[in-house]
């Protein structure tokens, strides 16, 4: 599988492929590559540690961009550059917090790309970091561990990140229109963001959105 999966592009597809993992009956799960493999779900941060120990295989650093959300709904994506620009990888329950093209010249701006899609009944980006799993963890055995990676996540929590700053006015607007399309359609989430064309392709239960 590893050898197979060579390019941010082939991870993303692979990843869209897989269920989302709704960790059932409330057990929360932070399953590493292995398990993600083992169990054929991921969630956002299950999906950025596989990408990580597959992509790092083939000269990817093992790079996370972490979110902070006023509603403590954190998002974690896989980040990595090409051609001296940044693009991402990542799983979501929400279509617009996908992946992104390496299309952006800092991490900064790829994180901003991520501003208006988290926008819905109660989250709004505060701040981001980019951390660097090899660096930070050490010798912890956070790629291949059959036993969830608590320490991951407890790692991501405690990093600094960088404020992002965002009009109350355009929020309260974006929030505005997300009630009145999930209102208007039941059970589906709005693409109506800009910049859609640096997105990556969407998992199949995304793609009838618009």
């Amino acid at each position: 599988m590893v050898s197979q999966l060579r390019t941010p592009v082939a991870v993303q597809r692979y990843l869209n492929a897989l269920p989302y993992n709704p960790e059932p009956g409330g057990r929360a799960t932070l399953r590493s590559f292995r398990g993600v493999v083992r169990e054929g779900c991921a969630h956002c941060l299950e999906a950025a540690l596989f990408a990580a120990v597959v992509l790092e295989q083939h000269g990817y650093p093992p790079l996370l961009l972490s979110f902070e959300s006023i509603d403590a709904l954190d998002h974690v994506i896989f980040v990595y550059r090409q051609d001296g620009q940044w693009g991402s990888v990542a799983r979501s329950r929400d279509p617009g917090l996908h992946g992104r093209k390496p299309r952006f010249a800092t991490p900064r701006a790829l994180a901003l790309s991520y501003v208006d899609p988290y926008v819905d009944f109660t989250g709004r980006v505060t701040g981001y970091a980019v951390v660097d799993l090899a660096a930070m963890m050490g010798h912890y055995e956070w790629r291949t561990s059959d036993r969830n990676v608590w320490k991951v996540e407890r790692m991501l929590l405690d990093y600094p990140h960088r404020r992002i700053r965002s009009s109350d006015r355009r929020v309260d607007a974006l929030r505005v229109r997300y009630r009145a399309f999930r209102t208007r359609f039941p059970g589906r989430k709005p693409v109506f963001y800009r910049g859609r064309e640096r997105w990556t392709p969407l998992p199949p239960e995304f793609r009838h959105e618009d």
